[in-house]
């Protein structure tokens, strides 16, 4: 992994990767970059950044395959936006 993080965001997508957003890092650093992470192979992929710095936002997998992230805050701001991801 790129960053440690704590309030990030992981979802499991079909083919059954980790895709984890978002989160606050040790020096509390609010980030917008997302990771994906192959348990088949231990190794983790740097991926699209979202175009918001987000922290406790949601995450849902559509039956698509994309995933919806939405919501969190960005410092001390709710964020009302959303941003998807195809991974």
């Amino acid at each position: 992994m790129q960053y440690d993080r704590e309030l990030h965001t992981a979802i499991r997508l079909v083919n059954g990767q980790m895709l984890v957003t978002g989160g606050k890092a040790a020096l509390r650093e609010i980030l917008n970059t997302a990771e994906l992470y192959d348990p088949s192979t231990g190794i983790w992929t740097v991926f699209q950044s979202m175009n918001y710095t987000r922290r406790s936002s949601a995450a849902v997998l559509l039956t698509n395959g994309k995933v919806l992230v939405s919501g969190g805050m960005s410092g001390l701001d709710y964020l009302s936006s959303a941003e998807l991801y195809q991974p």
